[in-house]
């Protein structure tokens, strides 16, 4: 099993351990998830899991990601926050890219990598499994303009290849091409 870590960073946001403490700042208590949600992945003989924890740093927030999964083939496959909380039909129903606000723009080639829903590939081992395990500041899980529980929920899609991170034409495929699994995000 293969392993790959994400580490997204907006501008201005948590970029980790050196990032400046108030006097008496207790870095245990930053730490505790203020928020967590699941996602179980399905797709034809492919079955996973999603765990996304919030932790807030200062006044920012970061959500960690650990996603493991069996079933697919080896290599590199896209992984994406979609717009919708909902995966059938044939994963189509998850929408577009999440990327809310006034300047969003949801097709999954035309704006990548640029949403707020874009993640790193995933790597996927010969005997079919691959783990992904990282840091976004770009959503939330927490009530906020970037949160994944907006009123339509959101998903989590997993494409049949691998993310190119490049703009493309819209359905090019350059951002995974087809969705081969799914799974809609859940507050635990």
């Amino acid at each position: 099993m293969r392993s790959i870590v994400l580490a997204l960073a907006a501008a201005g946001a948590f970029t980790g351990a050196a990032a400046a403490q108030p006097a008496g700042h207790d870095h245990q208590a930053a730490d505790k998830p203020v928020a967590t949600a699941t996602a179980q992945i399905k797709g034809e003989g492919i079955t996973g899991t999603a765990t996304f924890s919030e932790v807030k740093h200062g006044t920012g927030s970061a959500v960690h990601v650990e996603l493991t999964v069996s079933g697919l083939k080896p290599g590199l496959h896209g992984v994406h926050l979609h717009a919708i909380g909902q995966c059938e039909p044939a994963f189509t129903a998850a929408g577009g890219h999440f990327d809310p606000g006034p300047a969003g723009n949801t097709d999954p080639d035309a704006n990548h990598p640029f949403h707020m829903g874009d993640l790193p590939n995933l790597s996927v081992g010969d005997d079919g499994k691959g783990t992904l395990s990282g840091v976004t500041t770009r959503v939330t899980l927490t009530d906020s303009l970037i949160s994944v529980f907006d009123a339509d929920g959101t998903a989590i899609i997993i494409h049949g290849n691998p993310d190119q991170g490049i703009t493309g034409e819209p359905k090019s495929g350059v951002s995974g091409g087809p969705r081969v699994a799914c799974g809609v995000l859940t507050k635990k």
